[in-house]
């Protein structure tokens, strides 16, 4: 049975892999993603957001496949895995917002992003590490990735309810400084776009590269 290695520490990515049957093992990545943004732009010029996930995706991955039997000895010598990256940031007035840096810089974001609207990308890799076909197994040695992108559309927040929301704490460890699926689901008015993508992995497309290696989703499925 093939397995999912999921190359991020994101309880919402996990938690949606699982609502969806899919019981993916965690091993998260050591990349430095500024560090590997800042190559990338030094090598290509600038970045559009939409690439810029999907390098992180793809890095982080790569970070995990080479290194599983550092990260998780049990499966070293593993021949049914296939390991799914993401990696997701907000676009808003034209630039890209990652984790915010202390609660003043949450506070200041949603003061800025309340009552518009932003475009929350999140990409997608996976390497197919299972044992090759010409092994008698049935991977196809594929890496590849595509990302996800959902308009999101904010409520018109007080700055009490903007300070209350910070003061949680839950702005502060996610891309965009929201969520859609916690605490802060009441501030998001609309959505043009899958969801699930919003929450940190879009199942339609994750679907769609699984397919691509032969994959297909109830295979997955826990029984």
């Amino acid at each position: 049975m093939t397995r999912i290695v999921l190359a991020s520490a994101s309880p919402a990515r996990l938690a949606t892999l699982q609502s969806a049957g899919i019981d993916a093992i965690v091993a998260v990545s050591r990349v430095d993603e500024d560090a590997a943004l800042a190559a990338a732009r030094e090598r290509f010029g600038a970045i559009e957001p939409a690439d810029a996930v999907l390098l992180l995706a793809q890095a982080k991955v790569e970070d995990v496949a080479h290194s599983i039997a550092d990260l998780a000895p049990d499966l070293a010598d593993a021949d049914d895995l296939i390991f799914l990256g993401c990696d997701s940031m907000l676009e808003i007035h034209g630039e890209i917002v990652g984790k915010p840096l202390d609660a003043a810089d949450a506070t200041a974001r949603w003061r800025a992003m309340r009552g518009r609207s932003g475009v929350l990308h999140t990409g997608h890799w996976i390497i197919d590490d299972r044992l090759p076909v010409s092994d008698g197994g049935q991977g196809t040695a594929g890496t590849l990735g595509a990302t996800s992108s959902t308009v999101v559309h904010f409520a018109d927040l007080s700055d009490a309810e903007i300070d209350a929301y910070v003061a949680t704490g839950e702005p502060l460890v996610v891309a965009g400084a929201f969520t859609i699926d916690g605490l802060g689901g009441a501030f998001v008015t609309a959505i043009e776009g899958d969801h699930h993508g919003v929450v940190g992995v879009s199942l339609p497309l994750l679907r769609e590269l699984l397919g691509e290696v032969g994959v297909l989703v109830p295979d997955l499925w826990r029984h």
